[in-house]
């Protein structure tokens, strides 16, 4: 059995063996606590405009859609859909 880390994964690009299409690198990984399993991985979706840094929804693929993990790449078989991004909560919170 081969293990691999997080960020092991964040080093490699999803591509989708339906269409070729790429979606980019890992950006995250949503991980159920309670059975210690990755439910599934996120990635960034493309920039709205190239010179700005907005960017749309995220793609969130399901462990289960995920055929083949590479050394470079990760082959899903998925219909991917936006996913609106999660809001980023701080460490801290400043009470005054």
């Amino acid at each position: 059995m081969h293990c691999c880390r997080v960020t092991d994964l964040s080093c490699k690009e999803v591509i989708n063996i339906c269409d070729g299409t790429r979606y980019g690198y890992v950006n995250d990984v949503e991980v159920e606590t309670a059975e210690g399993r990755v439910v599934s991985i996120i990635v960034p979706g493309p920039c709205k405009l190239p010179w700005l840094f907005f960017r749309r929804d995220d793609y969130i693929i399901p462990w289960d859609a995920i055929k083949r993990i590479g050394e470079d790449i990760i082959l899903v078989d998925y219909q991917v859909k936006y996913y609106p991004r999660r809001e980023k909560r701080p460490w801290f919170k400043l009470r005054y």
